[in-house]
């Protein structure tokens, strides 16, 4: 009996040892735990902190270098509508998309045929007049057969951008398209035909967008004397065309001298000695045209004054 008293004695200690050593394990667990995870939260913390910093850091490099940016002074007249625009990072490619007509026909210096996806559309160009060549209403003006070789040589079977401008219509009332042609090359014909020599800057109504650049280009081609604007560059034709003489006439008398021109469009205009194309108007009296004495007689009578005379 003693005996089982004692074994069972020994069995009492031994699992109220081991719950004692469980508990006691358990429980400093537990503060290790704690112990650790509260490192952990210092050391992410730490480097949170160090993230900010480094984020702080470089925002306030990236607002140095921004202020420190130097950006070039590039005159906006130096750009160009196709000229691509690109952002800092390049981003993207904004360059527009544009469509290039094949001109099948240049019928004279300021009119051309283009082909486009449907049909053919006849095009007038906007702000520039060549001598006429193809108006059966009227004789080959002074250049005119020069005027529309150069046309043939800048634009035949060339492909050209047509642009068109927000100042004019869209068309005129013989139903040509009003437009700029810019050729793939970059060649803008309005403005070069006018540099060279062979089309004079001509508004109709309505100031259009390149009116400054096109009488600039005007002034310097008659200051170099190019083309029609060359000493005596009708000279010869005038000597082979005395023939017309009973058409083209002097004026009936010195106070009668307002050329009343008609031009390709049926237009009745009058110029006076002063205005810039008055010496080479020709006057053809059966087409109509006629001399006036006055500025009020040419207004009665219909026609209006040249609007390149000042």
């Amino acid at each position: 009996m003693d005996i089982m008293k004692k074994r069972v004695i020994i069995l009492f200690s031994v699992i109220i040892m081991l719950l004692t050593i469980i508990f006691v394990a358990n429980k400093q667990t537990a503060k290790n735990k704690e112990v650790l995870g509260e490192k952990l939260n210092q050391e992410s913390i730490k480097t949170l902190k160090q993230e900010n910093k480094k984020v702080e850091n470089i925002e306030e490099g990236d607002n140095v270098k921004a202020k420190n940016i130097q950006y070039p002074n590039i005159p906006i007249s130096n750009i160009k509508n196709e000229d691509v625009i690109e952002s800092s990072v390049n981003i993207k490619n904004l360059k527009e998309d544009r469509k290039y007509y094949l001109v099948t026909k240049v019928v004279d210096g300021d009119t051309i045929d283009v082909l486009t996806e449907t049909t053919t559309e006849r095009v007038r160009l906007i702000g520039i007049n060549t001598p006429e060549v193809v108006d059966p209403r009227k004789p080959v003006e002074c250049f005119g057969r020069e005027a529309s070789a150069k046309a043939h040589e800048l634009l035949e079977n060339k492909k050209v951008y047509l642009a068109a401008d927000e100042t004019q219509d869209n068309r005129d009332k013989y139903k040509r398209l009003l437009r700029y042609a810019f050729r793939e090359d970059g060649l803008f014909y309005n403005l070069e035909i006018i540099k060279q020599g062979y089309a004079y800057e001509y508004t109709y109504q309505i100031p259009y967008q390149y009116q400054t650049e096109f009488k600039a280009a005007q002034i310097l081609a008659r200051e170099n004397k190019l083309g029609f604007w060359a000493d005596d560059a009708c000279a010869a034709k005038n000597s082979l065309n005395t023939s017309v003489s009973t058409t083209t006439i002097s004026p009936p008398g010195s106070n009668c001298n307002i050329k009343g021109n008609i031009n390709s469009k049926g237009e009745k205009i009058y110029h006076l000695p002063a205005c810039e194309y008055y010496a080479k108007t020709v006057i053809n009296l059966n087409q109509g045209e006629k001399y006036f004495c006055s500025e009020s007689e040419a207004q009665a009578a219909g026609w209006r004054k040249a609007q390149n005379c000042q």
